[in-house]
């Protein structure tokens, strides 16, 4: 049982959950951010996860979430950053409203926490800091020019830390999804069906993309990374 600490933000019942579940059966204690914490409770009592409640996108929060931590415990090893928001629509129609919103959460957001965490990693000598991407981090579909805006700025905060904290043994990490992750009711349909493992390759499933993950955390320095694209074996390159 190791005695690190991993925060998951932006937390919900997909990938999220899985992460919490593999990061608690590695032996780490589990932290999850969410600005509606009222949805994990299941999640966090199987993991024995503290909640905490922050907007991501929100300085202020972030900043007491990170001061909430520390309160906690004298160390944080692991960030993951999973928030994200759609705003599908044309150019044309789109509220800038919502899409700096969208933006914020998506990016801004993701700044706000590295920000946070690497302060206090690099004082510690050590630590991780993941971000999910997705197909949109790399390329652009039509009618998904925000979500492609917050996802080209979140691998590009990634490249860019992964450049300046490596050095500091800080280690970074960008995920492109490429694809559709498999939800719980149709993992449950897969599993109901044992002939359907095809279908089940058609999709992500969320509990293999978190060791993936875990992985990346324990990488030996002479072999890290900064990005790694994830696909099943049908997705189109």
């Amino acid at each position: 049982m190791s005695n690190e600490i991993a925060l998951v933000v932006g937390a919900g019942k997909g990938l999220s959950a899985s992460l919490a579940r593999t990061f608690y059966t590695d032996g780490m204690k589990v932290i999850l951010a969410a600005r509606n914490v009222e949805k994990l409770k299941t999640i966090a009592s199987a993991v024995n996860a503290t909640l905490i409640k922050c907007d991501a996108s929100d300085t202020n929060q972030v900043e007491q979430m990170f001061e909430q931590i520390d309160e906690l415990h004298d160390h944080i090893d692991l960030v993951v950053y999973n928030p994200s928001v759609r705003v599908p629509g044309s150019i044309t129609e789109i509220d800038p409203v919502v899409a700096k919103k969208a933006i914020e959460t998506t990016s801004f957001g993701a700044f706000l926490v590295a920000r946070q965490a690497a302060k206090r990693m690099k004082q510690a000598g050590k630590g991780t800091i993941l971000f999910t991407g997705a197909s949109a981090s790399i390329k652009g579909f039509p009618r998904s020019s925000i979500f492609a805006m917050g996802k080209f700025a979140l691998r590009g905060l990634a490249q860019s830390l992964a450049r300046e904290l490596h050095p500091s043994n800080v280690h970074i990490g960008h995920f492109v999804i490429d694809g559709q992750i498999l939800t719980l009711n149709h993992r449950d349909k897969i599993d109901s069906d044992k002939d359907n493992s095809e279908d089940n390759e058609q999709q992500l499933d969320p509990d293999e993309i978190s060791k993936i993950y875990l992985e990346f955390h324990r990488h030996h320095k002479s072999t890290w990374s900064w990005e790694i694209e994830l696909r099943p074996k049908n997705e189109r390159f």
